[in-house]
């Protein structure tokens, strides 16, 4: 008997919208170079910057700030480096202060070498400790160079919202740059580059509906930018050499307009589903811990832990019920480990966190399979002693 089967691992990738699968169908049919000159070319490059200024309204800012990427990863591994420029003029940045529930991406520290990486702390709630990155700017010795910091907006795992505005006013009072993972909050909050007050974004294209493939890095200006990660060609105004992906461009643009609309009515009924599916897992099993309850949260995930439940032995489970769920971070090739999110958070990163993450499709009936099978995982555990 086939098990019916549904998709609760959005935080990891969302499913194509049909308007971004229309728009890199129309990109393969478009046979110009956006580099070109003819008129086969230059219609390639209307199509790429009206991407662009889709992608920047998404998130207030100029389409003349955005680069695109090959993904949220590269974009981080661009604009996380000691090595920038003024005009031709070198500017060295002397370290990166990076929060400790940053994804892979930006928590490796990109180009800045590890003896330049000093991480900053986070309270057992889930919140970047705001006194110890004042005290670590503080201490900072601006002869080395600006500091750098580093903190997203939404946590890939517990979905918790960050004190970003809070955190620029600190990073700037000390005279340095803010960068914002902003590749789960992006089309789940309204995102606003200037009312951050970041002074870079990161965004993914896959998290939204967009195709995989393609990414984004937004600044505030171009006054201050890193030097290349990808040398060549010089497109992208020479920060990403390379023929531009242009199907995944258009996807991506038409994705990010999609995204931008309806923020609040497709949220509230997300988040009455998500409300819903803790009550049932509360009812089934009180020793449930769900993190970020009481916090501000995006209104999709649930990110929780079972005791006596390993999160590898608890995927495994929810997968043979139909689930389709995450132990947190898709992006360490299929690993299941310990959580650095918990552990950051002071928690036993062994004790096998799990994440549902909702998206636009996922309906009423949805919910209640996923409460059903927890309840029988749930028991399960409860009537040998251990992990189903």
């Amino acid at each position: 008997m086939s098990v019916n089967r549904i998709y609760l691992d959005w935080n990891a990738t969302a499913k194509l919208l049909p308007e971004a699968r229309k728009a890199v169908l129309d990109g393969l049919d478009l046979i110009g170079n956006a580099s070109s000159v003819h008129r086969e070319g230059r219609a390639a490059r209307a199509r790429i910057e009206a991407a662009r200024r889709e992608v920047g309204a998404m998130v207030g800012a100029e389409p003349q700030h955005i680069i695109f990427f090959s993904g949220a990863t590269e974009a981080a591994n661009y604009i996380l480096t000691p090595d920038f420029r003024m005009g031709r003029s070198a500017i060295s940045l002397g370290a990166l202060y990076v929060s400790g529930i940053e994804h892979p991406a930006v928590h490796e520290g990109g180009r800045f070498p590890a003896e330049m990486t000093t991480e900053i702390g986070i309270s057992r709630d889930g919140l970047v400790d705001l006194a110890d990155l004042e005290a670590k700017l503080a201490a900072h010795d601006p002869s080395a160079g600006l500091p750098m910091v580093a903190i997203m907006l939404v946590n890939n795992e517990t979905g918790i919202i960050q004190p970003v505005e809070a955190a620029a006013k600190i990073v700037h009072a000390h005279g340095g740059l803010l960068v914002v993972d902003a590749v789960q909050a992006a089309g789940r909050i309204p995102v606003d580059i200037e009312a951050l007050g970041a002074d870079f974004l990161i965004l993914s294209s896959h998290k939204i509906g967009g195709p995989k493939g393609v990414g984004a890095l937004v600044s505030r200006g171009e006054t201050l930018m890193p030097a290349p990660l990808v040398r060549g060609g010089g497109q992208e105004k020479g920060h990403h050499s390379g023929t531009e992906n242009l199907p995944g461009i258009l996807g991506f643009g038409a994705a990010a307009k999609s995204a931008s609309l309806e923020i609040e009515t497709r949220n509230a009924r997300i988040e009455a589903l998500r409300d819903r599916l803790e009550r049932g897992m509360r009812d089934a099993a009180a020793d449930v811990e769900i993190y970020g309850q009481g916090l501000r949260r995006v209104a999709n995930t649930c990110f929780f832990t079972l005791p006596g439940m390993k999160a590898e032995t608890g995927q495994i489970a929810f997968d043979l019920e139909g689930v389709s769920l995450s132990a947190g971070s898709a992006c360490s090739s299929g690993k299941v480990g310990e959580s650095h999110v918990l552990k950051a958070m002071g928690r036993d990163p062994d004790i096998g966190a799990l994440r549902i993450s909702l998206g636009w499709e996922t309906n009423d009936d949805d919910v209640s399979q996923a409460i059903d099978a927890f309840a029988k995982i749930a028991g399960r555990r409860k009537l040998d002693g251990q992990a189903a």
